[in-house]
């Protein structure tokens, strides 16, 4: 395992591990992202997968302007409630086109407007259908080299990804973690404890997501807003109760936790970002993972949860660190 001392520095009001995380999926931010990729002049086609088990996810492929010459192609994968319109996907997605790699940003089932594609609703541990998206979108595009990379619950997919390549016959060249929650049910703890606002900005989109697939699909979701009222445990115990194989809520984070000792197999690789003061992801949990050589660590002072902006301007670290790491694996420099 590599540790690197983090790059990442900032000054003053932007040193608030909260100013952070709110910026990060604040409108300007996302004007920002939207700026820098209209800057490039590159075309957005949207693309709905069709998968194993009739399931069906979209995203959004966008080629770079001058290629490089391996064909270089990343999958992007948001967070929980996110989109492949997130602002952190764009502004990884301006970077990445600007140094000649290609970029599909996928979509989770239930996220950025999709509800009406599944009848099922989406839980954490749907990881076949990511893999199965992966195996997609590489079969469709063929790139010469192929990198996975996430933000939050995305970077928690990926680093299953990244496990599960071999297995899978999955040819990712790199996988890429920024802030991911590798301790679930640690995570609900830090929720249930930290800053209310947190957690009332999560339940906020996630009841909002499950009233849009209610509307939808009202003869297979049937649950009163009885259910929607519940906090963030109550929910998740209920989703896992009707709509998951596990025990409890308990089973079903162990499904998708990565915690521990789980990525010591881990040969593709992979470099983590995480930063001490984010509010929602507890440090210590990523602190205690054990990891393989091909793994890299990298934990900054400040950053928040998915921020790491580096000023006013809505410029950020994480999408820049995400650009060069992949770029110096595919040169060979690592």
């Amino acid at each position: 395992m590599r540790s690197p001392a983090s790059e990442y520095r900032v000054d003053g009001l932007l040193k608030n591990p909260h100013v952070q995380s709110v910026l990060s999926s604040s409108p300007w931010r996302r004007h920002a992202g939207k700026v820098r990729l209209a800057a490039l002049g590159v075309a957005t086609q949207a693309h709905v997968l069709d998968l194993p088990e009739g399931i069906r996810l979209a995203g959004l492929y966008i080629a770079a302007p001058t290629p490089r010459a391996d064909g270089a192609l990343a999958l992007l994968l948001h967070g929980w409630e996110g989109s492949a319109e997130s602002s952190y996907i764009q502004h990884s997605a301006a970077e990445l086109l600007a140094a000649g790699v290609s970029v599909f940003a996928l979509n989770f089932r239930d996220h950025g407007k999709t509800h009406d594609l599944n009848v099922g609703l989406f839980h954490s541990c749907r990881l076949q259908e990511v893999i199965d998206a992966a195996k997609a979108v590489h079969r469709h595009y063929c790139p010469g080299r192929f990198a996975v990379a996430g933000y939050s619950l995305g970077g928690n997919f990926a680093l299953r990804l990244a496990l599960a390549a071999e297995a899978e016959s999955l040819p990712i060249d790199a996988a890429f973690a920024v802030c991911p929650p590798v301790d679930p049910s640690a995570v609900l703890r830090e929720l249930e404890t930290g800053p209310p606002f947190y957690h009332w900005y999560f339940m906020r989109k996630w009841r909002a997501s499950l009233r849009r697939k209610r509307a939808l699909f009202p003869h297979a979701h049937t649950f009163g807003d009885d259910i929607l009222h519940r906090d963030m445990r109550g929910l998740t115990q209920w989703l896992v109760g009707q709509h998951t194989d596990w025990d409890d809520e308990e089973a079903y984070f162990g499904g998708y936790s990565v915690a521990g000792a789980r990525l010591v197999s881990l040969r593709v690789p992979t470099r983590i970002l995480a930063a001490a003061d984010d509010p929602v992801i507890p440090i210590a949990s990523l602190r205690g993972l054990q990891l393989s050589d091909a793994v890299s660590l990298e934990i900054s002072d400040h950053g928040g949860h998915c921020g790491f902006i580096r000023d006013w301007q809505q410029h950020g670290f994480a999408e820049h660190w995400l650009k060069t790491g992949l770029i110096a694996v595919l040169d060979g420099v690592q």
